[in-house]
């Protein structure tokens, strides 16, 4: 019932800055914790960061801490990344996904619901 589309991605190059955007649709997630993750290809995927469903709460990999900024917008059903001072080793497939619970999850099995995926190419 309920549906995310991750959009935002693309090429960048290195020190430049992108927003990530994650739409919910079918049924409001407002009571879910939202997370991004990132998969490089052979790579495993990885927990990038996250928000509880109020956003008081959040929480970041400790690559991209003072970096990227994780925020929602119940009221539109939208998560956000803003990714700023990128580098190469950001390039990825970016994933959003709600959590089983009102918290943030870095575990991919505690989550319900995952977006298809929006491109990251960081250049160097």
């Amino acid at each position: 019932q309920v549906q995310l589309v991750e959009s935002g991605g693309g090429l960048v190059q290195a020190g430049g800055s992108l927003r990530l955007s994650c739409a919910a649709s079918g049924r409001t997630v407002n009571f879910y914790g939202m997370d991004w993750f990132r998969q490089a290809p052979g790579k495993e995927r990885e927990f990038v960061a996250g928000i509880s469903w109020s956003g008081g709460d959040t929480g970041y990999v400790d690559s991209v801490k003072g970096r990227f900024t994780i925020s929602r917008d119940n009221a539109k059903n939208t998560v956000y990344l803003q990714m700023n001072s990128l580098k190469p080793e950001d390039t990825a497939v970016y994933y959003c996904a709600a959590s089983r619970g009102s918290y943030y999850s870095t575990t991919q099995s505690m989550h319900n619901y995952w977006g298809q995926g929006t491109q990251v190419t960081v250049s160097s």
